[in-house]
């Protein structure tokens, strides 16, 4: 029979507070190296280190009191009855609600208030109101929580929160103290606590007075069952409720700053769920001007892993909960909206240059096809001329696929990654209304310094030239068959500092390759979203120098010269051009109005 170690029984004590604070008997706690999460009926708590320090088993405990507290006093159904669409709103809204959850818990046993205080230390040193210099950094979502934490129980501010909070507080509570005040008096009330936290929204002016949001059958039927689901359920039901109408009224409002550009083409007629794909010629489609070949394969280049088996390819939604996602979706959508002229620019030019290809043509006075109508008259006024018939010419547009392959290392941290993730988002928006599918992937390693995979590589006596030593993280934010808006709170998760560790290109390139050759389009373009060449110590530290540098640059110089995948780069604020022979590069989103555009509509280029 195994021992107990002293981290087993934690994970017990854990497990047996979590079933005491919710009254479920079925719960259980468990450790995960990713972000804190509910699965079924288990709680995935952050794995302290063996010895566990005080400070470790603080956070720990925190996270798993945090989702206890969250599984006893909150209501799905309350609260997406009244949260709004508007996804800015909406971040604020969840927000003040995880504030009174704590409220509760904090009020009611001080060992929750010290718990809940360390939770909260951890999750905010990866936001970015940690790392903010002005005001535009700082999350207003996350800096409503922490003013409501304080109003609702005296809870502290986290040392590495406060210099940001002090740069937007003031204004906040200009605003809204006396709605702190009476969100105070109504903790113990989800219902009136929501209807006083929406007129907060509005004296916030995130809301219009006259437009609140609108339930749902389901929502009423379902406010007054007090019956609570795991905490990934209530994110997809919260979520459901507000992201359809969020996106209708971006759509608008693209829609309506579009026409306003002279001589601009109307896009808001286009809808981006048609699973209808323009272009598709059929079977009298020409061939590709590189042969097809579905089963190319692209060699080893003398590269290995020293294991696979702790390689993972996994969907944004399994490495989040959707109530984060939401969360982390708001902080993306504020930084687009000073951008979004520009989204509706690109997406009317880049429409213009591919609907152009696709227009009909045809070749007149010719002896046989369609008669030409229009040539009537010639016969009226001469019989001895012959009929004219017209033929429609062969359009080489062809059905295409688009691979957006982006780079998930620490060092895109901050900035880049900003301008990563708001580049995927109007490039999947702007491709998807022209017909155009789009995949987004991302790359990145599980753990820092080789994880699993080293320390197997260690317990088999360090064995020389080991190849890659790391466990590698691919991860789907979208695929190509699924349309933008159900997958638009993924691409939130690129905002999550967690998520950034080191990347390995070669075999993210490979991997992003061979999925994009078992599409069905005739097509297939690769474009990579990076700031520079691979970088992963653990393998660097025990091969030859180069090692993962060379192998890029061999699965580059493959495809760009064996494959039928078309492969082009953007380099975030650094120049790729050392490995990419199409490349630009991009300092910020709002360039893609001008290279980007130029770069992936040449593609479509009958002439290249």
């Amino acid at each position: 029979m195994a021992t107990q170690t002293p981290l087993d029984d934690f994970k017990s004590v854990l497990s047996g507070t979590a079933r005491a604070l919710t009254g479920e008997t079925e719960l259980d706690v468990a450790w995960t190296a990713d972000a804190p999460h509910v699965v079924g009926h288990t709680f995935k708590v952050s794995t302290p280190p063996r010895g566990l320090p005080a400070a470790q088993v603080a956070i720990a405990r925190g996270q798993a009191d945090a989702m206890a507290l969250r599984l006893k006093h909150h209501n799905v159904a309350i609260h997406a009855r009244h949260r709004p669409a508007d996804a800015v709103a909406a971040a604020v809204f969840d927000a003040v609600e995880q504030a009174r959850i704590a409220a509760l818990g904090a009020r009611r046993m001080e060992g929750l208030r010290a718990n809940l205080t360390a939770e909260a230390e951890a999750r905010l040193a990866t936001d970015p109101i940690s790392r903010a210099t002005n005001a535009a950094d700082v999350p207003l979502s996350t800096a409503v929580e922490l003013l409501a934490r304080h109003h609702l129980a005296g809870l502290v501010v986290p040392e590495g929160a406060a210099v940001g909070l002090a740069m937007v507080s003031d204004g906040i509570e200009a605003k809204a103290a006396s709605d702190f005040e009476a969100l105070a008096a109504l903790v113990d009330d989800q219902r009136a606590f929501a209807e006083q936290a929406t007129r907060m929204l509005e004296h916030l002016d995130l809301l219009s007075p006259d437009s609140p949001p609108e339930p749902s059958e389901a929502d009423e039927d379902g406010e007054d069952q007090q019956e609570q689901p795991d905490e990934n359920q209530q994110g997809e039901e919260e979520q459901s409720s507000g992201a359809s109408q969020a996106e209708a009224r971006m759509e608008r409002q693209e829609g309506e700053a579009g026409e306003q550009q002279e001589g601009e083409v109307d896009v808001e007629g286009m809808d981006g769920d048609d699973e209808g794909e323009m272009g598709d010629m059929g079977d009298d489609a020409p061939m590709p001007v590189r042969p097809n070949r579905p089963n190319a394969e692209i060699p080893n280049f003398n590269y290995s892993a020293f294991t696979e088996k702790f390689d993972e390819t996994i969907a944004a939604t399994e490495l989040c909960d959707a109530e984060e996602l939401a969360r982390l979706r708001g902080f993306l959508d504020q930084q687009l909206l000073p951008l979004q002229s520009a989204v509706t620019r690109l997406a009317n030019r880049l429409q213009r240059r591919l609907m152009a290809q696709q227009n009909r043509a045809w070749d007149f006075d010719q002896e046989d096809g369609i008669l030409d109508a229009a040539r009537l008259a010639r016969i009226v006024t001469n019989p001895t001329l012959s009929l004219s018939y017209k033929v429609e010419r062969d359009t080489e547009f062809r059905d295409t696929v688009v691979t957006l392959l982006i780079d998930n290392s620490g060092s895109m941290r901050g900035r880049p990654i900003s301008i990563a993730a708001i580049s995927a988002d109007i490039l999947a928006r702007t491709l998807e209304r022209v017909g155009v599918k789009t995949e987004i992937l991302g790359f990145t390693t599980k753990t820092w310094k080789g994880g699993q995979s080293r320390e197997e590589w260690l317990a088999a006596g360090r064995p020389a030239n080991p190849g890659r030593l790391n466990d590698i993280r691919h991860i789907l934010y979208k695929q190509a068959d699924e349309p933008w808006r159900r997958a638009r709170n993924s691409l939130g998760l690129m905002m999550r500092e967690g998520l950034l560790k080191e990347n390995i290109d070669g075999e993210a390139l490979i991997w992003a390759h061979n999925r994009l050759l078992a599409r069905p389009e005739d097509r297939r373009i690769l474009m990579v979203i990076s700031d520079g060449s691979p970088v992963d110590d653990s393998t660097l530290s025990v091969n030859s120098g180069g090692y993962l540098d060379q192998h890029l640059r061999q699965v580059i110089h493959w495809i760009e010269n064996k494959s039928p995948v078309e492969l082009i780069a953007i380099g975030i604020g650094h120049d790729v051009t050392r490995w990419y022979s199409k490349a630009v590069t991009i300092m910020d989103a709002e360039q893609l109005g001008g290279a980007i555009i130029d770069q992936l509509a040449g593609l479509f280029d009958l002439e290249r």
